[in-house]
């Protein structure tokens, strides 16, 4: 196997489309709302961004694959040198940002650090959790989108931090926030489907390694249908981001691959397998967010 492809067996590369995608609408959000871009900063934050969602599946694997070596595209060792190299990268760009920016960008860089970190190693790692699809979602899916809206946005737009007498003051713009939060929802549930679609194929494998995620607890059943209703209301949260001007109002034509993202769900529905049908919540991904990026970026053309 070539080495390139042996890199990107490893990090997973398909799976980093969450990532991708969500900052793609955060960027084109923020031209659209806010009619300007740093790109500087919105390069540093890519940067940082993409080498740290790819050491995080990196671990993944290779925390996975203690008792499995051959599991692993490449060697133990190749694959602890690459993933620090990642991470230096990663937080060597991220300090830069933080510097350029302000201790918002630090805090949620350090948040989102530490979580990426836990989500595979500890004790009881958050992918072993039956809140894995929770931090997943809301890390991925709303912290990177906030971020990119956060680094271009007008100082103040979102949220103010002041210091003054040794303290730090802390102003949030609600209704911004809510805007943005609304936003996030596709990306938030369409990320935490990806992980829980994972977690229903790998149930059985997972009650033998004593892994305690969201399907034991809730079994396959009520698991399936979690899967399916977060799917329709993602939809609906496009709806009322239409609703509150916060979409135009020609991204409604998103709904239109309902019917494809429903016939994804009906053959998950009927088989759960991991090389096969779980690559459906990766198409309904797709589906829903890229007819948003694409609205927004007409919509500012």
């Amino acid at each position: 196997m070539p080495l390139l492809r042996r890199f990107f067996s490893f990090v997973q590369i398909y799976a980093k489309l969450t990532g991708f995608l969500t900052f793609l609408l955060g960027l084109c959000y923020t031209v659209y709302m806010y009619h300007r871009v740093s790109v500087g900063n919105t390069l540093l934050f890519f940067v940082s961004m993409a080498a740290f969602e790819l050491s995080i599946t990196g671990l993944n694997n290779t925390i996975d694959a203690r008792k499995n070596p051959e599991a692993l595209p490449i060697s133990r060792s190749a694959a602890w040198k690459i993933l620090s190299s990642l991470w230096i990268v990663a937080a060597v760009t991220a300090l830069i940002l933080a510097f350029q920016t302000d201790v918002i960008v630090l805090i949620c860089g350090a948040l989102c650090f530490a979580v990426g970190i836990f989500y595979s190693f500890g004790p009881a790692p958050i992918s072993h959790l039956p809140l894995g699809e929770l931090f997943s979602g809301v890390f991925e899916g709303f912290f990177i989108l906030f971020l990119i809206v956060y680094i271009n946005a007008p100082a103040g737009s979102l949220v103010r931090c002041a210091w003054g007498a040794g303290t730090l003051e802390v102003t949030v713009s609600v209704f911004a926030l809510a805007k943005l939060v609304l936003l996030s929802l596709p990306c938030v549930i369409g990320t935490a489907n990806i992980m829980l679609a994972n977690n229903i194929c790998d149930l059985a494998q997972d009650i033998k390694n004593g892994r305690y995620t969201l399907p034991r607890y809730l079994g396959k059943k009520w698991s399936l249908r979690l899967f399916a209703v977060g799917y329709y209301a993602a939809f609906i949260a496009v709806i009322a981001s239409v609703v509150f001007g916060i979409l135009p109002v020609y991204a409604l034509v998103t709904l239109v691959t309902l019917f494809f993202v429903q016939r994804n769900i009906s053959v998950f529905f009927r088989w759960q397998d991991k090389s096969t049908t779980f690559f459906g919540s990766v198409i309904n991904l797709v589906l829903l967010i890229a007819p948003m990026i694409i609205c927004l970026g007409i919509a500012f053309c």
